[in-house]
């Protein structure tokens, strides 16, 4: 990684407001990097570092997340991690973050590992119902929706996608028991966001032809991050912040309104 590069990905993040986590990896010639996107109080994306490993290793995550917490990276209060549902990620938000960690497992992961263990005649259906699960205005009607799901699944003799589904299910349905406005909710029901950056890291080094090692993978993660930061807005849904600061922090909300009214 390039000195510019490298000072980029180690400088301090005390100034950075976090009130969204996200969590994703990508496998570049047969490396996985680790990749934590923030977004900040006012819906602005940051990328905050990156790490070699898999989203299973909890090692590599806590080494990441504790790389941030050293750099500077303060919780001001709780916040909402969105992840793939990496087993290894999942363990280190708790290692690392405690209760401060709110979990919302990405809603589009969710429904592609149902896919990946039904047969094709049984997807279209599995995959709207889960679809208008999620796409519900209530957590209870989503929660009612899936547990209708997850019968049929089983009775239909369908033990995987039924294991699948339960595994993490109330942690998909996060975004709808804070309350969030439709738009915000959309924007972090899922991963999308880091998914569309790591797009562009893979668009940048698709030229490359031949790959030397690790630090070769890190270097170009790191400058496909840089190119994507540039282009990057704010999340969809970004005047809805308040709304989800206020649900992770009703305190530090009322006092940040008085301040502003101030």
């Amino acid at each position: 990684m390039g000195t510019k590069m490298r000072n980029h990905f180690s400088r301090r993040l005390e100034d950075v407001r976090l009130l969204v986590l996200m969590l994703d990896g990508i496998e570049v010639a047969r490396h996985t990097v680790v990749v934590a996107l923030g977004v900040t109080e006012d819906g602005t994306k940051v990328p905050l570092g990156l790490w070699q490993g898999s989203t299973e290793n909890a090692a590599v995550g806590t080494s990441l997340l504790q790389d941030l917490i050293g750099r500077g990276l303060k919780l001001d209060g709780r916040v909402l991690c969105v992840i793939d549902g990496g087993k290894g990620i999942r363990k280190a938000i708790d290692d690392v973050f405690g209760n401060l960690a709110v979990v919302q497992r990405c809603q589009i992961h969710k429904r592609r590992n149902l896919k990946d263990h039904l047969p094709k005649n049984a997807q279209g259906h599995v995959d709207r119902v889960l679809r208008e699960a999620y796409g519900s205005t209530s957590a209870d009607t989503a929660r009612k929706r899936l547990r209708s799901l997850l019968s049929w699944l089983e009775n239909n003799g369908h033990d995987d996608a039924a294991a699948s589904l339960r595994e993490g299910m109330e942690e998909t349905l996060t975004v709808l028991k804070l309350g969030l406005p439709s738009t915000l909710r959309r924007s972090l029901a899922t991963t999308n966001a880091i998914e569309n950056t790591l797009g562009t890291v893979r668009r940048v080094g698709r030229n490359v032809k031949r790959w030397r090692g690790g630090t070769m993978v890190r270097r170009w993660v790191a400058a496909g991050l840089a190119v994507a930061e540039k282009r990057f807005r704010r999340v969809k849904g970004h005047r809805e912040m308040p709304a989800l600061l206020h649900a992770l922090r009703p305190q530090g909300a009322e006092q940040s309104g008085e301040e502003k009214v101030a």
